[in-house]
């Protein structure tokens, strides 16, 4: 997560834009840049997939990286330094996620986003976590695009966060096509009290929660 110093985001944009590349001539996935539309305090995410850590900091991975890297004119330390140029805070989180193809499919053809970011009261991750997928079984069972799930390994506070893809903000905000006696059944059928029960049975896990809407950088 990135925030742009004051009247830079641009700047900032081009900066990460230019970098990619070097993900392409490492042999690595493209990242998905997304922009803060609303909601939350900053202004970029970089979600960036990496296989996994060990993959990720193996000195096999570090050479092949820095040679991409010097190849297109960015080596980490002239990349360092433009990139201190434009950013005024930054947090930096290592997730487990779904696999890559379903990353790549549900981003496909979307251009609007929702984020959700949850940190759970002490005791109750894996509750959080199990609430998450039931929340994705009544989104499915009422014909809403569910959401990708993302949970912590290290870095910062974040238990977890979830990520749906929309066509646009009318898709994100179009009510669902059922009944409201449909809506109860399915939230009954997915673990729920009622419909009307989902988010009060969320908060009873929260330390914190933060939403985000925003767009897609193409």
């Amino acid at each position: 997560m990135l925030r742009a110093a004051p009247r830079h985001l641009m700047e900032l944009i081009a900066v990460l834009q230019a970098r990619m590349p070097v993900y392409a001539a490492a042999g690595e996935h493209r990242p998905l840049l997304l922009r803060h539309a609303q909601g939350d305090q900053w202004d970029l995410l970089l979600l960036v997939p990496i296989g996994s850590l060990a993959g990720h900091f193996s000195d096999t991975r570090a050479g092949r990286w820095r040679e991409a890297a010097v190849r297109a004119g960015q080596d980490e330390a002239s990349f360092a330094r433009r990139l201190d140029q434009w950013v005024s805070w930054r947090e930096e989180l290592y997730v487990s996620g779904p696999p890559v193809a379903a990353l790549d499919s549900a981003g496909a053809g979307a251009g609007y986003f929702h984020l959700e970011i949850f940190q759970a009261l002490a005791g109750k991750r894996d509750s959080l976590l199990q609430e998450r997928l039931m929340e994705n079984d009544f989104l499915r069972r009422i014909g809403r695009p569910a959401n990708l799930v993302f949970t912590r390994l290290t870095g910062a506070a974040w238990d977890c966060f979830t990520l749906g893809f929309y066509r646009d903000l009318p898709h994100y905000a179009e009510p669902a096509r059922v009944t409201p006696e449909q809506e109860d059944t399915a939230a009954r059928a997915a673990g729920f009290e009622s419909r009307g029960a989902i988010g009060t049975y969320l908060r009873r896990f929260l330390s914190s929660h933060h939403d985000t809407l925003g767009t897609i950088v193409r």
